[in-house]
């Protein structure tokens, strides 16, 4: 039996292997270990943690689908609203930053923050074949998806055939 310890300021997990077995994880209660108090040094140092996590950006998932007309990114942006969302296309560079707002419910108080600001930046190199004059967006759910078509030049057409 092999057992592996890992520590960390708010978890301690044993996990254990044993031969033939696939073994599993355990937890402990979540606790300061200088303290032996639930998040003890975490509730000292709000302020701490606020600025260790306020430079933070996350780098939201995309899913990018092509089609004929163009090509549609979805980009999960959890918890952000449209006025905190700006999308910027320059040139051949497509920009997305966004801020959720994360906010406390009234009449409570949050014992712990990681994420009390979650900032997101994603940017993005754009074909020429695209036309980025023509780009629409729409947000709902936390989803944004932005329609980008391709450039006249770019499309599929056919072709008229003259002659008998």
């Amino acid at each position: 039996m092999t057992t592996h310890t890992s520590t960390s300021t708010s978890t301690t997990a044993t996990a254990t292997r044993q031969a033939g077995n696939a073994g599993g994880i355990t937890h402990s209660k979540d606790t300061a270990p200088d303290t032996g108090r639930p998040w003890a040094d975490l509730a000292r140092q709000p302020k701490q943690q606020a600025q260790r996590y306020a430079q933070t950006t996350l780098t939201p998932p995309v899913d990018v689908v092509e089609d004929s007309r163009g090509i549609t990114l979805y980009a999960d942006l959890p918890g952000v609203p449209k006025d905190n969302l700006k999308l910027q296309v320059e040139a051949d560079t497509l920009t997305i930053e966004a801020e959720a707002a994360l906010s406390v419910p009234e009449g409570l108080q949050s014992s712990h923050t990681e994420v009390g600001l979650a900032r997101f930046h994603r940017v993005f190199t754009l074909s020429k074949e695209l036309d980025t004059e023509n780009v629409s967006a729409e947000l709902t759910q936390g989803v944004l998806t932005l329609r980008i078509p391709k450039a006249a030049h770019a499309q599929p057409r056919r072709i008229k055939i003259s002659g008998g």
